[in-house]
């Protein structure tokens, strides 16, 4: 893995802070000439440190302000349950295969209780193998970040 430098660092930490910031602002913020920054920035995406540009979202805004947290266990751990349980969840935020006591922590943004009860009634009681599902509601969120601490 190619080892970045303090402006290559620099330059992922404005992009995540805005991801809109020009290559010319960014190139002023750092007291260069636009055509390094370009450079650097299409080499940190074409080598994958940059995955992809993305809209931040309010989901208020949206009518989606109630936050459901899903433990699920499985009652098998086969293979082909975590996969078949891996595919069939798409309709979440957040997904996360865990160690531990659950294997997969859910993260959902509805608009109603009403709505999660329809998720769990007609698409969890529908997935083969769920041994256990707890459910958990966000009354605050105290912190949210995409921002990774380079």
């Amino acid at each position: 893995m190619e080892k970045l430098d303090d402006i290559d660092l620099e330059i992922l930490r404005i992009l995540q802070q805005d991801a809109k910031k020009t290559t010319r602002e960014i190139a002023e913020s750092l007291h260069l000439t636009a055509s390094p920054v370009y450079e650097r920035i299409k080499r940190l995406e074409k080598t994958g440190y940059i995955e992809k540009y993305v809209a931040l979202l309010d989901k208020k805004r949206l009518n989606q302000s109630i936050t459901a947290i899903c433990m699920v266990s499985l009652r098998y751990h086969n293979k082909g349950f975590i996969d078949t349980f891996e595919r069939q969840i798409k309709e979440v935020q957040e997904c996360y295969h865990m160690a531990g006591k659950v294997d997969f922590f859910l993260k959902i943004h509805l608009e109603s209780l009403e709505q999660y009860h329809e998720f769990v009634r007609s698409k969890l009681s529908n997935i083969e193998n769920i041994g256990v599902l707890e459910s958990y509601f966000v009354l605050k969120e105290i912190t949210k970040t995409t921002t990774y601490h380079i």
